[in-house]
């Protein structure tokens, strides 16, 4: 590759970073807890992507790339993390909110996505979870706009109806 080919790569990779920066840093965010964390982890993907970049043929799929390069180096950490249990004498404060009703809550989103079909199931957590649009969305399921907004009405009213039968308030 000549010099003016690596400065293009270069520029090309610079601005897929600064435009998709906060959606990947979200993405991170939801597999790690800790924010600087988080921060590392989309760096270390943003590194390995970065070496691999001109061998991306098809830049679109790039997120895709990132997500899964950040998901394979979340575990590669878990798998290596030292498991020693440090002895303490005084135990630190807990925080105030019941973690168990975030539970809870993660629990009965999880029962009641299992009613939706999987295509319904893959564009509400795309759009919704993802935080994607709809067009990133379509083009994701390799669909067009139109089949994932109506896919997602009729995802959205069979998840209001599960939700007022549990007693839960709707999406």
């Amino acid at each position: 590759m000549n010099t003016g080919q690596y400065a293009d790569q270069v520029t090309e990779f610079d601005e897929y970073v600064r435009t998709h920066h906060a959606v990947l840093l979200r993405s991170a965010r939801r597999l790690v807890a800790d924010p600087l964390d988080a921060q590392d982890l989309l760096q270390t993907a943003l590194l390995r992507m970065y070496r691999r970049w001109e061998h991306i043929s098809d830049k679109r799929l790039a997120d895709a790339y990132v997500r899964r390069v950040m998901f394979n180096a979340r575990t590669e950490r878990w798998r290596a993390r030292n498991l020693q249990e440090i002895p303490t004498e005084h135990l630190p404060d807990t925080p105030g909110e019941d973690p168990a009703e975030q539970l809870d809550d993660r629990a009965l989103l999880l029962d009641v996505l299992k009613v939706l079909t999987p295509r319904q199931r893959a564009v509400v957590v795309l759009r919704y979870w993802e935080q994607m649009s709809t067009q990133e969305t379509a083009l994701a399921l390799g669909t067009e706009i139109g089949t994932v907004k109506s896919t997602l009405h009729r995802a959205l009213a069979r998840l209001r109806k599960e939700l007022a039968e549990t007693g839960r308030t709707s999406p």
